[in-house]
């Protein structure tokens, strides 16, 4: 077969019904499909170069009879690869005789999905329909221009609003509101468009937008880290921990990175007021170390994705997915039958994180069920369009994840609550000795001993009371009054025998700490679709008090003490929290208790806006669902459309 060939910024002539092959783009414009007359090739030369000189895109538009049997897809990708093209370049190929086409390349930023679909179904399909060939690219270039220089402002909208004003002189006060929230999205919109390392155009936005900011950047990281870790995992199981230790430690970066952005946000959310000043410093400083770790993870999106190419062996991965499918619905009986049993033994309190976790369960393995099934089903197709396959797997490998976290969740539940419920009677004799101790010393301690003793003893009390029903809590209650007691006890007696004392109550604290932080980030993990900024700050200041914790508890416990208890205390709040976030989320959903919708709740399906998916996963209507995968929230922007005309 031959091939066609471009030299000297030329495409030289090939007879009538050569086969046209993926060649290399020397030249903006290409017709080897010889359907352009002078003037016309010059005026699609003219709409390409005005959209490079606007917008600094570089679109390149090639006619040929057919793509030599690849389809239009490989046959795009190989042309680009050949023309070596990067991520400021578009391909507009067209096969003239076979009636299809292809748009390859990243989308703009700029640019939107549905404004690019409109733009393929409205003008690009129709001028090549009618066979007007040069329209054809030239409305692309165009289109793509207007789009981007417009950044999707939608001026009927606000032409609608000030005929409302005009209209409904009573509205004035709705308007207003309305005004300012549209004021507040415009802000947020510039901000989310801003270079995170640009400190002064951050500075210069408004205080508000800085904050919304901070908070969808810290969801989004969040959201980024945990989905890049699940991924991860699957891939060093595959491929071994060297491999993967590029990914591993750009994923590590970006947990310190949002583990430092999370405290400042913590700080910004206590009790101790900031300046304008201060926080608009904080905010800056938040907003670049977030988008830093971001692009960190970005940029191995593309080798991530090279090596763990699930293709090659598709078929064994959803065998073993239907396996792994077969032990979980195996295991949801005995889960259920521990969970009545459970709920029959404690009060709703304390199964609260996983009162919820069988049904969720069901919901993720029929999720994967759907997906197993539309793997095989694309795998079916010709080669070339078995793509849907990749992110069903991805999909079901998440649900099957979070399925099994879900069941290992009850079980594990039933294994803290008789922890502390072993472990309840000698805290609380501890706690008596304690008071006992403190007694004796009462003539020592002063004030504050006196209160740290009324304060154990009430907490004994309701410890006492709360053993058989809420072990979890009395435990926590326990350990902590104790705490308080041996630091007044301390005050008031020997040092050293004191902080032997105080070393054995730690590691109780820490065990409490670590149970509280485990249960939060499970019920984070499992339901992050739904959960926004409070909670994962409360919990990511819960681990770093958990890891102070443990790093101290060998050289200054009483500061290892404080930190364990903030460490459970922050865990609490971040768990209410988070519930809280999710019974809304639940609250505004149209439709609730499918597989999807708990896909969504789970983060398995992730907004495609929000992650940049233009491709691939699930999509519903206008908007955009895709399977989460590893890289930062912006994920890519590649794009790859086309069809039939």
């Amino acid at each position: 077969m031959l091939s066609v060939l471009l030299a000297g910024g030329g495409l030289l002539g090939a007879p009538t019904g050569v086969a046209e092959a993926p060649l290399r783009m020397d030249t903006y414009v290409v017709d080897s499909a010889k359907v352009l007359s002078g003037g016309q090739m010059d005026r699609v030369r003219s709409a390409v170069d005005q959209l490079y000189a606007d917008q600094q895109i570089r679109l390149w538009v090639v006619y040929v009879r057919d793509f030599d049997g690849l389809g239009p897809e490989a046959w795009a990708q190989r042309t680009a690869a050949k023309s070596e093209f990067g991520g400021r370049d578009l391909l507009l190929a067209i096969a003239t005789q076979e009636h299809s086409y292809r748009l390859d390349g990243e989308l703009p930023s700029g640019v939107s999905d549905s404004e690019l679909d409109s733009l393929l179904t409205r003008e690009v399909e129709p001028a090549l329909r009618d066979g007007r060939w040069a329209d054809a690219g030239i409305v692309t270039a165009d289109g793509l221009r207007s789009d981007m220089q417009n950044g999707g402002l939608d001026l009927r909208f606000l032409l609608v609003i000030g005929a409302l004003v005009v209209l409904v002189v009573g509205g004035l006060l709705l308007f207003a509101r309305k005004r300012r929230r549209d004021r507040a999205r415009a802000d947020l919109a510039v901000a989310r468009e801003v270079d995170p390392d640009n400190t002064t155009a951050l500075a210069a936005l408004p205080l508000e937008a800085l904050h919304a900011r901070s908070r969808e950047a810290l969801v989004e990281i969040d959201n980024a880290i945990r989905t890049s870790a699940e991924e991860l995992e699957l891939a060093t199981g595959e491929f071994g921990a060297t491999a993967t230790l590029p990914f591993t430690t750009a994923l590590e970066h970006a947990k310190t990175a949002a583990s430092k952005a999370f405290s400042i946000r913590q700080r910004l959310d206590d009790a101790i007021p900031e300046t304008p000043d201060e926080q608009r410093t904080l905010l800056v400083d938040l907003i670049g170390t977030v988008g830093r770790a971001d692009r960190e993870l970005d940029a191995q999106v593309a080798e991530f994705d090279a090596m763990r190419n699930l293709l090659i062996n598709a078929a064994d991965r959803l065998d073993g997915l239907t396996r792994d499918l077969v032990e979980l619905k195996s295991r949801l009986p005995d889960a259920e039958a521990e969970l009545a049993r459970l709920t029959a033994a404690h009060p709703p309190s304390v199964l609260a994180p996983i009162h919820d976790n069988v049904t969720m369960a069901r919901e993720r393995i029929a999720f994967a069920e759907q997906n197993i099934d539309a793997g095989r089903a694309a795998l079916t197709q010709p080669v070339g369009k078995q793509g849907g396959a990749v992110a069903a797997i991805r999909s079901a490998e998440a649900a099957v994840g979070q399925a099994r976290a879900l069941l290992d969740g009850v079980v594990n539940a039933a294994a803290d609550i008789q922890q502390a419920r072993d472990g309840l009677p000698a805290v609380l004799d501890e706690l008596r000795r304690d008071i006992a101790s403190a007694t004796e010393l009462s003539g020592y301690g002063g004030p504050e001993l006196a209160a740290a003793t009324a304060s154990a003893q009430a907490a004994l009390d309701k410890a006492t009371a709360a053993a058989s029903a809420d072990p979890l809590d009395a435990f926590h209650d326990a350990v902590a009054a104790d705490g308080e007691l041996d630091r007044a006890i301390a005050a008031a007696t020997d040092r050293r025998l004191a902080a032997e004392d105080l070393r054995r109550r730690l590691d109780q604290a820490v065990t409490a700490a670590r149970a509280r932080v485990s249960a939060a980030s499970d019920y984070i993990g499992t339901r992050r679709g739904g959960i926004d900024a409070e909670a994962r700050t409360r919990l990511s200041e819960a681990q770093r008090n958990l890891d102070a914790a443990q790093q101290l508890s060998g050289t200054d416990p009483a500061r290892a003490m404080t930190s364990a208890q903030s460490a459970a205390d922050l865990a609490g709040r971040a768990l209410q929290a988070a519930q809280a976030s999710v019974r809304a989320w639940e609250a505004a959903q149209p439709v609730s208790g499918t597989s999807q919708a708990g896909a969504v709740l789970g983060g398995i399906l992730i907004d495609g806006l929000l992650r940049g998916a233009a491709s691939g996963g699930y999509r519903s209507g206008s908007g955009g669902w895709g399977a989460g995968s590893y890289g930062g929230s912006s994920g890519s922007r590649r794009i790859s459309r086309g069809g039939r005309f």
